[in-house]
């Protein structure tokens, strides 16, 4: 067989090997996608949160937001799980933006992504291919595509002369083979080896670069196929990638690694010619010429993710509502629940007043306390409340929960607590609208000065036109504020025979009843410190003194 007929053969051979791969691989995604609708999501894999807060951080100097919710709070309320259940995206780019969604917020309604999720909503195929596209960018943590787009990760890699000569010699073996030239055979392979050991070397120091770059050059070219479905979006999106289309003849260079047995093909075609150090160079030159129609892409097609996942998470969610807003008043709600619990109670919600909540450990008011926060949050950052019926003014969210001595400043739990109680102040004393949400307030000093300390918080309080949630087992806050305080409470049973159970219902008033006691009775405590315990607690009531042992 000549050297011409077999050199053909191979390229023939090649081209339909890597046709078939691609088929079956498109395949594949599509089946992901359609099976992933309507269930929470799973993705171990990629978005892990050093990454995703990364971007975040980058992708606020692009934006002004009303409101934040701060890392204390994030913390406090599980927020990067709360995250995960939502997260049904398929690209770094929906992540990263959902991220951002659940992390600032403003106190107007986003109307542009009321209409996205109602679109999909009614289109279901128009949802589903917009999923699949970004099924086939995929994920890539710490793809730095925001600092990119900042101009922090941009720099020159090399001369881009000396990268096109590179490139074009194995083809020049190659036409000169074709042409009947058998010197065309060394050419070739001779310039195959040179730029294989080239690229390998200079691939090594510039790994995160190229890795970069090639995310953000597969974004854009899925930007491309994006502005071919029909959604809302459809005319700004062609608008943002006008001005980039030059970058998309590059999208082959930097082909998205999804895993596909055609992967390794694609980069062997990369390494004879010099794809990406060609690519990267011209494409830096682009974006730093057309900046912000990049950032309105990235912004676009994240908002499209984002929707998606919205409303895959009200269709696999027991109960959500729409919530509304109002001018005056506090948070009114019906049926909210915790939507990290599998089991979660509902329970209704009337919060116009600084609120005490009181009971025992276990009995569900700090799991209460947070499904409220929760509901704040999602209500304002993605137009949906775990509740039959949502309600509230809008306003700031900040708790104060979770706190732990801070080893790197050398702060005890007590001032790292002051500290945490300091910040909720401190956004308060703004006058804008904020919800405080503070369990077990001030539990890391001594009974007297905790209780003396959290009713002069709690009454400075009511002179804002804020709400605060707290709460506390030191019952006396229930009658120091109460003029300035609604009471609410949780209870529990103990019996001998069934031991301690709770029913996790709010109920009205503070809580009365003393089953701690009980409790050591049925847990077999010896009968002298039971009745003792007993005695010492009913003397208090009656004389407000302790008496000695």
């Amino acid at each position: 067989m000549e050297p011409q007929t077999m050199v053909i053969l191979i390229i023939l051979a090649s081209i339909l090997i890597l046709t078939a791969l691609d088929i079956w691989n498109r395949y594949k995604v599509r089946r992901y996608v359609r099976l992933a609708w309507g269930k929470l999501p799973r993705q171990p894999r990629f978005d892990k949160e050093a990454s995703l807060k990364k971007a975040w951080l980058t992708e606020k100097k692009f934006h002004d937001f009303d409101s934040e919710v701060d890392d204390i709070t994030w913390y406090d309320l599980d927020g990067f799980s709360l995250f995960e259940s939502i997260n049904l995206t398929f690209s770094s780019v929906g992540s990263e933006a959902l991220y951002q969604q659940l992390r600032n917020f403003r106190f107007k309604t986003d109307k542009q992504l009321t209409k996205l999720i109602d679109f999909f909503a009614a289109d279901s195929a128009a949802r589903e291919q917009s999923q699949y596209t970004f099924a086939r960018l995929g994920k890539q943590d710490d793809n730095f595509s925001k600092a990119y787009l900042a101009n922090e990760a941009a720099q020159s890699i090399g001369s881009l002369p000396f990268f096109v000569f590179l490139g074009l010699l194995p083809l020049v073996g190659i036409l000169l083979l074709l042409l009947g030239f058998v010197q065309g055979i060394l050419l070739t392979l001779v310039s195959v080896v040179f730029n294989t050991i080239y690229y390998s070397i200079k691939k090594a120091k510039l790994e995160t670069e190229l890795n970069s770059m090639r995310y953000l050059v597969q974004t854009i070219a899925c930007g491309s196929q994006i502005a071919k479905i029909n959604t809302p979006l459809q005319d700004e999106i062609k608008q943002s990638l006008a001005p980039l289309k030059k970058i998309t003849r590059f999208a082959f260079s930097f082909r998205a690694k999804n895993g596909s047995e055609g992967d390794m093909l694609f980069e062997y075609i990369n390494i004879i010619f010099m794809l990406p150090f060609i690519s990267y160079q011209t494409v830096t030159t682009t974006l730093s010429k057309h900046q912000q129609a990049a950032i309105d892409l990235w912004n676009l097609l994240g908002k499209l993710e984002v929707a998606a996942a919205i409303l895959n998470f009200r269709t696999y969610m027991p109960i959500t509502c729409l919530p509304t807003f109002q001018t005056s008043g506090g948070v009114e709600a019906t049926g909210t629940y915790h939507p990290l619990l599998s089991e979660a109670v509902m329970n209704d919600v009337t919060w116009t007043h600084n609120t005490l909540v009181t009971g025992s450990n276990a009995s569900g008011k700090s799991t209460y306390v947070k499904s409220v926060a929760i509901n704040c949050i999602l209500a304002q950052t993605i137009q949906t409340a775990v509740a039959e019926t949502f309600t509230m003014v809008p306003g700031h969210v900040i708790t104060s929960m979770a706190v732990e001595d801070d080893l790197f400043e050398g702060d005890s739990y007590f001032v790292a607590e002051i500290k945490s109680i300091k910040r909720l102040l401190d956004t308060v004393a703004t006058k804008q609208r904020c919800y405080c949400f503070v369990d077990e307030i001030l539990k890391g000093t001594n009974t007297v000065e905790r209780i003396a300390s959290s009713a002069s918080i709690i009454h400075w309080l009511r002179a804002y036109p804020s709400l605060a949630f707290v709460a506390t087992h030191d019952i006396e806050l229930t009658e120091i504020l109460k003029n300035d305080c609604r009471n609410i409470h949780f209870s529990e049973q103990v019996t001998e025979d069934d031991g301690i159970s709770f029913d996790y219902k709010v109920k009205s008033g503070p809580a009365l009843s003393r089953n701690a006691i009980a409790l050591l009775k049925v847990m077999g405590y010896p009968e002298t410190i039971v009745q003792d315990a007993y005695y010492a607690a009913n003397d208090f009531d009656q004389n407000r003194k302790w008496q000695e042992l």
